[in-house]
């Protein structure tokens, strides 16, 4: 998995760099757009995890995407971006989760206990609403940004899976909330950008619950690099 996280980032830093090349040459007008593109990796946060529930190994997430430049004022440095793209999301904790003919029963390992991982995967169709401010101009592809807004995403599969040095389990998870929605923050300077995410959805449905009866409430948070293309 290393492997293709770090492929996808040179790819993204040398395609990054071919296109800003060619925009110093075909985009020599008034009317020019920036970042129409977009991929990035994060390391993701559970919040409001219950108790004895911890996170373990790396929750990772992958994105990619367009967005619809709109630019608004004359000199184009303010406008709105509007999007549509896919993120893989995985959150690696100890905690198991059994399906029981459909119905789904959560709890807490403990240090005892002897297993590889256990983990929740998501694939979602996200939707980035962004309002835009840039230091840009026509040639000028190296300028500071902050693209501040939300995201829409639905969950079209979302799957928990467990190994350990005997069993091997995974299941389409059913209570997992379909659609998702957050705030978000992207800020940077030329190749390198900082993305953070903060949902205001919770992960799962209303009313999942350990086997000690306690409410799972969990909020993601993702932190990464994203990389904006021409």
């Amino acid at each position: 998995m290393k492997k293709y996280l770090f492929l996808l980032v040179i790819g993204s830093i040398v395609f990054q760099g071919w296109s800003q090349e060619i925009s110093t040459v075909t985009q020599e007008d008034s009317r020019y757009l920036e970042d129409q593109f977009y991929t990035g990796v994060t390391y993701n946060l559970l919040l409001n995890k219950p108790m004895n529930v911890t996170q373990r190994n790396l929750s990772y997430g992958l994105m990619g995407g367009i967005i619809k430049d709109i630019p608004v004022n004359s000199s184009r440095t303010f406008g709105f971006g509007i999007g549509a793209g896919y993120a893989l999301n995985s959150y690696y904790t100890n905690l198991f989760a059994e399906d029981n003919n459909g119905d789904i029963s959560y709890a807490a390992l403990g240090s005892s206990d002897d297993f590889k991982r256990s983990k929740l995967e998501t694939h979602l169709v996200e939707f980035p609403l962004e309002i835009r401010w840039r230091n840009s101009n026509a040639t000028n592809y190296k300028f500071w940004r902050v693209y501040a807004g939300g995201k829409l995403a639905y969950i079209f599969e979302g799957r928990s899976k467990f190994v350990s040095d005997t069993d091997k389990i995974g299941f389409t998870n059913p209570d997992i909330r379909k659609f998702q929605y957050g705030l978000m923050l992207n800020v940077g300077y030329n190749t390198w950008n900082i993305h953070v995410y903060y949902a205001l959805s919770k992960l799962l449905e209303e009313g999942v619950a350990m086997d000690s009866m306690e409410p799972i409430e969990v909020r993601p948070l993702r932190i990464g690099i994203i990389f904006y293309i021409l």
